[in-house]
């Protein structure tokens, strides 16, 4: 997993900077000082000398993730802490397992403890989230490694590519990325494609229309919501017909359509309404793949905390 996010790019050293300089307050621009930072509390209480090593222990089984970034994150505080790594992303940590030590000045080691926790916290809550409905889809699949477990551009501002790195460690796999590396025409774009070429163009049409623009290795997803859609949009070439809040029923129904034409493409993927309690149900309508917006909008940080054990 580390190999997924390492060497850090800029913009995740830029949020990491943002998280240090807003709990800090003035951290120069684009510097790490030599010299330790320190917040007040730390400054007016802690002797400089005292060292001290902290235990990050999780408070609930979950799956990692953000250890990664936990060196790039201490080196703001003091470059003489040190970090070991014992539960690497994309593990499982069981409740009361120590995920990690950091060991160094005591007062560098206490200012930099929320950061660390708010980073690891948030995404390892993302991953764990994403293993739960990996392990419900398991539960309705008929065929082994069906359905992926996708996310969705429903991610926190300046957050997407770390987001989506935890849901890769919870086992889930990464939608387009952004608007950049993909095409999707949903139903608004489909609406002006229509207005602008009249009502009798079909969604074959303006598929083959839009695929005949896009490099090969661009994905094309489309997205319908009724069958009847689908059946008028079957022959267009998408790479990924998306089946928006269609029922089991009508999952089911648009995977036999698809599989008459004994091609295995385009791949179908179940979008809108997906939960915990339903997405067994889903998979079982033989789907490719499922899109599930709460793996990033709505993952609850995992519990982890920093336990010191000894001071010298």
């Amino acid at each position: 997993m580390l190999d997924d996010i390492s060497p850090l790019s800029d913009e995740i050293r830029s949020l990491i900077e943002l998280a240090v300089r807003e709990d800090l307050g003035d951290l120069p621009d684009g510097e790490k000082k030599a010299a330790p930072r320190l917040d007040r509390t730390v400054a007016v209480s802690i002797p400089p000398d005292l060292l001290a090593t902290g235990r990050i222990v999780a408070r609930r089984e979950g799956v990692i993730s953000g250890t990664a970034l936990m060196s790039e994150i201490l080196a703001y505080y003091d470059v003489r802490l040190k970090s070991s790594i014992l539960i690497s992303d994309g593990n499982i940590a069981k409740q009361g397992a120590v995920v990690a030590e950091i060991s160094g000045p005591a007062g560098a080691l206490l200012s930099a403890e929320r950061v660390v926790l708010n980073f690891l916290g948030h995404l390892s809550g993302i991953a764990t989230l994403t293993a739960r409905y990996v392990q419900a889809a398991k539960l309705g699949a008929a065929d082994a490694g069906k359905p992926a477990i996708c996310d969705t551009r429903k991610t926190t501002p300046g957050w997407r590519t770390l987001e989506k790195y935890a849901v890769r460690c919870g086992g889930g796999v990464n939608h387009r990325m952004g608007l950049y590396d993909g095409v999707m025409l949903k139903d608004n774009h489909l609406a002006a494609l229509r207005r602008s070429g009249g009502d009798h163009v079909s969604l074959a049409d303006i598929t083959r229309k839009v695929r005949s623009q896009l490099p090969g290795h661009i994905t094309l997803w489309l997205e319908v919501d009724t069958l009847e859609q689908f059946q008028e949009a079957l022959p267009g070439g998408a790479d990924i017909i998306l089946l928006d809040n269609m029922t089991p029923r009508q999952m089911r129904q648009a995977v036999v359509w698809r599989d008459d034409r004994k091609s295995g493409v385009p791949l179908l993927e179940a979008s809108g309404g997906v939960t915990l309690e339903n997405i067994a149900t889903i998979a079982a309508t033989g789907v490719d793949r499922i899109s599930v917006g709460a793996l990033t909008h709505s993952a609850p940080s995992l519990d982890l905390a920093m336990d010191f054990i000894e001071h010298a």
